[in-house]
């Protein structure tokens, strides 16, 4: 009879010899799935959390200025509605009692009561140029905020800039106060 050969290769041959590569129970190779977008790497749920801290410190700060800026708000509309009142046939002296008050309530909400309460004449209208660079109340027609709500009807001239004192406290109104450093 003949050898076997048992060397490596004729083990090959032998076992190639004696299966058939369609009657093997082989499987196609399978690969892992693709690394998904969820669940999130714990550094993106870190940078997550920074941008919506962040967002949130921004929208916080964006509130608090819209808040402290209500008073202008609400003074800047006051404005527009004397504006229009005057344009309707409002008088001089009606105006300028009005725009005096409109200008001290709304200092009055910016700075401190003691500073801006005991404030006449021209003091006033300095510290109403405070910040502003024109000077529109101690120069300007602004001057006459602090004369022209006293006078008598038959007083008052011609020659008041109502149209500039209105400019004025609008001026003043739009302008924000300078914060003073002690």
């Amino acid at each position: 009879m003949f050898a076997e050969d048992t060397s490596p290769a004729g083990t090959i041959k032998a076992i190639k010899a004696k299966m058939d590569p369609e009657q093997i129970p082989l499987r196609d190779l399978h690969l892992p799935e693709a690394v998904g977008l969820w669940p999130l790497a714990p550094g993106w749920w870190i940078l997550i959390a920074m941008a919506a801290t962040g967002l949130g410190y921004f929208l916080y700060k964006q509130y608090l200025r819209w808040r402290r800026n209500a008073a202008r708000r609400l003074a800047l509309s006051e404005l527009a509605r004397v504006r229009v009142e005057f344009d309707n046939g409002m008088d001089a002296l009606t105006l300028s009692k009005e725009l005096s008050e409109l200008v001290r309530r709304s200092m009055l909400a910016y700075a401190p009561r003691a500073e801006v309460a005991g404030l006449t004449g021209d003091r006033w209208l300095e510290w109403l140029d405070r910040g502003m660079e024109s000077k529109p109340f101690t120069t300007g027609s602004g001057k006459h905020l602090e004369s022209l709500p006293y006078q008598r009807p038959e007083n008052v001239t011609d020659d008041v800039d109502v149209r500039g004192l209105i400019d004025a406290v609008q001026a003043r109104l739009k302008t924000p106060l300078e914060e003073r450093v002690n």
